[in-house]
């Protein structure tokens, strides 16, 4: 079985895609979280060009969308993280050790153009494995 996640207060998706999608294995979950960028509720950028905000923001974005599905940063297994600008490294690896350093997921950086929204300068996605309770 699939469940869909899309925390009521969250910017609205646009387009046919969910925040995230716990898929049940039996004993364990599959966790995917799409892309986040750093936008609020409205759609509008958070501190845009302070790629540390941003991360930070979009963590605790992807805690929440996990959390409804019943996981932890601590379940996550794989990180990808795209920038504008890879100078930037530095403070977004800073803010993920925060969340992620006991934790030591696989992970990527690459950097590209642009994300869908201008203002935005991090997209951050995960994908997580838990246990189903019993």
């Amino acid at each position: 079985m699939n469940t869909r996640i899309n925390p009521a207060d969250f910017t609205k998706t646009v387009g046919a895609y969910s925040q995230g999608l716990k898929v049940d294995l039996g004993d364990k979950s599959l966790v995917f979280v799409s892309g986040q960028l750093a936008m609020d509720a409205e759609g509008d950028p958070v501190a845009p060009g302070d790629f540390g905000a941003q991360t930070r923001f979009i963590f605790e974005n992807i805690k929440r969308v996990l959390g409804e599905a019943g996981a932890t940063l601590g379940d996550v297994v794989k990180v990808q993280i795209f920038v504008t600008d890879i100078t930037k490294f530095p403070q977004v690896s800073a803010v993920r050790n925060e969340y992620l350093g006991d934790i030591r997921p696989v992970s990527t950086l690459l950097e590209i153009n642009r994300t869908v929204k201008d203002g935005c300068d991090i997209e951050i996605e995960v994908t997580a494995i838990m246990e189903n309770l019993k």
